[in-house]
Order: structure tokens, then sequence, then C-alpha cells
């Protein structure tokens, strides 16, 4: 075979190559998604705004189907659990329900710094790790609907909880508990029946994810709030490696837009504040030495939670997530 025949041989060979592998390279994707909120429910939403956004900006590269949320398709807290075994591919979803695979999530929401102060000083990367070890792609912290707070029909007067029935989620458990409450967990969609019927007295929920109807059965917010809410997109690491680089990185700049969007909400509170007081919901304040017990047994027994779970990585956690 002549050079010149070689040559012509080995370029209409790449070319067809090209042609035949080129469908394969840029094959939409579409990722299996669920949220541990019910669809359209405030706190879900946006998980699905996520969604939108990625759709709209990843045609003909990515795209994510929602395949509904918790408790519809499952109880919340296993969803984090489903995911990493390849149910689902990707979810939206709080920290405090993935303890039954992460032990360390609680430093999200213990955290004294914004998430793009976490991404500088290691304390994500460090959480990436420990997910990665459980084959979960920590993507971003997407959402927080600002601190949590205490939500009560019967009011106190000193940071006492003896006597007082709670529902609770892992998030607060060791909080409540340690002041004396007595608690039991259940989904969003249960709160506003038990607080009609008497079964709680009180329940703990971020002023910014609170459901409207709540008003009729709440009288009372506990202030100072505690910790903040931590909703995350969390994909399966199995099949984001299988993801190509341009598919990534749509997941990656939406998520990290959303972060950076919702890393302040003080207005937002504020405007929330305003209009639960409208409705009726008073406000019991705790200050001086009451504050401090407050906050402190809020922090500490979280942290002393973190550490137990996790002797290993917990010391070092409460070092990156604190000032």
């Amino acid at each position: 075979m002549t050079l010149n025949k070689l040559t012509l041989t080995t370029a209409t060979t790449a070319v067809i190559t090209g042609i035949a592998a080129a469908p394969a390279m840029s094959a939409e994707v579409t990722l299996r998604g669920a949220s541990c909120f019910p669809v359209k429910s405030i706190v879900s939403k946006p998980f699905e705004k996520y969604i939108d956004d990625v759709n709209k900006e990843g045609k003909g590269v990515i795209q994510i189907k929602l395949l509904g949320g918790a408790p519809a398709i499952g109880s919340p807290f296993t969803m984090t659990q489903k995911m990493s075994k390849g149910v689902f591919d990707i979810i939206g979803c709080p920290d405090g329900y993935t303890g039954g695979v992460i032990k360390e999530t609680p430093a999200l929401r213990l955290s004294d710094f914004k998430p793009s102060e976490s991404r500088k000083n290691g304390g994500f990367a460090y959480m990436a790790k420990i997910f990665a070890a459980k084959n979960i792609k920590f993507v971003a912290r997407h959402a927080s609907f600002g601190p949590y707070y205490l939500w009560l029909n019967k009011k106190i007067d000193k940071p006492d909880l003896t006597g007082l029935h709670l529902r609770v989620a892992p998030v607060y458990t060791a909080f409540f508990s340690s002041l004396g409450a007595t608690v039991q967990r259940s989904n969003i969609a249960q709160i506003y029946t038990y607080m009609e019927n008497g079964t709680v007295a009180g329940f703990g929920w971020p002023a910014l994810g609170w459901v409207p109807s709540w008003a009729k059965v709440t009288k009372y917010r506990v202030e100072p709030g505690f910790y903040s809410s931590t909703i995350m997109i969390l994909a399966n690491l199995k099949a984001w490696n299988g993801l190509t680089e341009a598919q990534r990185g749509v997941l990656m700049k939406v998520g990290l837009r959303h972060e950076r969007a919702n890393e302040t909400f003080e207005s937002r509170l504020a405007k929330q504040k305003a209009w639960q007081a409208s409705k009726g919901v008073k406000t019991i304040t705790f200050k001086g030495a009451d504050r401090v017990k407050w906050v402190r047994a809020a922090k500490d027994t979280a942290w002393a939670e973190v550490i137990k779970k996790s002797p290993k990585h917990g010391p070092a956690l409460r070092k990156l997530f604190s000032k």
C-alpha cells in the first residue's frame, strides 16, 4: 500500500468512526430524581427548581426526571440509602434525613460558615470524602430555610421542656430531649394533624420552610432559632462517575448557582415572621442566662452526638465548621 493510500484509508476510517461515535458521545442522559419531601411542598420546591434549571440548561446533554417525593414513594429517612444503592440517581434531601447512611451530616447544619466559605476552608471537601465512602456524591447545599425554631401551642417562660411531648426529626431530637421533652418522629404531612388533635404540644421546623396552614394550630415561636436548615443535592457516585464531563458540569454549575443564591435569607426571614405574627403566632424570646442556656444546649448536644457517633471524623469536623 502506498503512503497516499494509507493516509486516505486512515483518514476515511477516522471520519467514519467519528460519525458513528458522535451520537453516543453526545447522547442525552436522563437521571432518576427523587425528593425527600412531598412534591410541590414548600420545602421540595428548591429541588424542583434545580431540576427545572438543569433540564432547561442541559437540553441535549442531561435531564432529570422527578419520580416523586416522600412519603408517597417511601420514608424520607430511607431516601438517601435507596439513592446510594441505585434506586435513584439524584435526590434533594435535608441533612437530618441522611443520618441512617452518613452519621456526620449534622456538621453541615451546625456550621458557622457560609457554603462559599466551607468550599474554601476545606469543610465541604472533607465532608465530600465521607459521602464518597458511601457511594454518594455531594453536589451542593442548594437551599437553606434559615434557622430552626421550636413551635408550640403552649406558652413556656424558660428553656425547660419538661412535660412537653414534641414532634421531632433527628435534627433536634438530642437538643429537645436534653431539656426534658419527650419526643416522637413523624413526616411533614402529619404535623398539622398531630398539633390539631393534641398528640404533640409542639414541633421543630425552620420558619422559611413553614406550611401556611400550620398557623391555625400554632400559637408560639421560641426565639432564638438554632442551627441552619441544610438541604442538599446528593447523587449516586457510581452514576455520577458514569457521566461525561459536560453532563457533570451542568449539574455542578446549576447546583453552585443555587447554593450561592441561598447563602443569605435575612430579608425573607423577617418577612415570614411578620406574616406569622399577622396570623396570631406570638413570640417567646429567651434573654440573658436563659438565652445562653438555650443556645449552648442546642450546639453542645448536637456536636456531642456527632462526635459520639463518629469519633473518627467528629472532632475534625467541629474544627472545620466552627469559628
